[in-house]
């Protein structure tokens, strides 16, 4: 609910702290923004370069990680935010990029004192977090524009497999808060890579997010999970057709593709779970 994190927004146009009305948020200078039947509102600030996961991607990752077949990815973040957040820091759990909420459902049930905002492009993601977890706030916004976030509001901010804007973390998160990044490892879904031509992990990705967050974190934790799930195929269809992998793909083919390979057939999960905190 947005009831929870309205204290820690602010407007998307002019900064200033909004104000929960009438199914609307305003701020002082008349800036107004209608709060979705579904309960989440609009926050961009304008036009954004982002691509927003459609409303096909986001059913296909519902199905898929309500399924648990992500849960080993899901238990490693909540861990790493137990032992990394402090509960008494002031401020909400932030996720950027968020997707349908169901990582951020899972870290908001450890910290039962917490309030959650998730940030996603996509308003079919964002319908479907609003409700994910009676706690969670959700709004669209572009990770690389300006965040619709007072200074200092996060305690824990929560990224995975999202774009991280430096800056922006760096400017919403409080001075003892915890910022928690998931990113694929090489041989993450490597049995499927070569069999239905899915994108691999970009070479230098490590370096690349160590170069984005640098001047603004240290590290303070990091680990590697790395294990096997087994997806019929079913499943597969909805790993390939939640992601990335499915733009400017032909599901139909990808389908017919899937039911040639055994069922239920073995899969690596492998990610890089980090935990940063502000540079002093």
């Amino acid at each position: 609910m947005l009831n929870g994190v309205v204290r820690y927004l602010a407007c998307p146009h002019c900064g200033a702290s909004l104000t929960l009305g009438d199914h609307v948020l305003h701020c002082p200078s008349g800036h107004s923004f209608d709060i979705a039947k579904q309960g989440y509102v609009n926050l961009l600030p304008g036009a954004t370069k982002l691509s927003a996961d459609t409303k096909e991607m986001v059913e296909a990752r519902d199905a898929f990680l309500s399924a648990g077949h992500y849960a080993p990815v899901m238990e490693a973040l909540v861990d790493l935010a137990r032992r990394t957040a402090d509960p008494a820091v002031p401020g909400c759990v932030v996720d950027i990029g968020g997707g349908t909420g169901h990582y951020h459902a899972k870290v908001m049930d450890a910290f039962p004192d917490a309030d959650g905002l998730l940030l996603d492009i996509s308003k079919f993601a964002v319908r479907r977090a609003a409700k994910a977890h009676p706690r969670i706030g959700a709004a669209v916004t572009d990770a690389w524009q300006t965040l619709p976030l007072q200074d200092g509001a996060a305690a824990m901010v929560i990224n995975t497999f999202a774009p991280r804007n430096g800056p922006e973390l760096h400017r919403i998160l409080h001075p003892r808060g915890v910022l928690l990044v998931v990113t694929p490892l090489p041989d993450h879904l490597q049995e499927l890579i070569g069999t239905l031509g899915l994108l691999k992990v970009e070479e230098g990705k490590e370096s690349r997010l160590a170069e984005q967050l640098a001047p603004h974190f240290s590290p303070v934790a990091t680990e590697q999970l790395t294990r096997t799930v087994a997806l019929d195929h079913e499943a597969l269809a909805q790993l390939v057709g939640m992601g990335p992998n499915a733009w400017h793909r032909d599901a139909q083919k990808d389908y017919e593709t899937i039911r040639q390979l055994p069922t239920p057939s073995e899969v690596t999960l492998s990610v890089r779970l980090s935990a940063y905190r502000l540079s002093q």
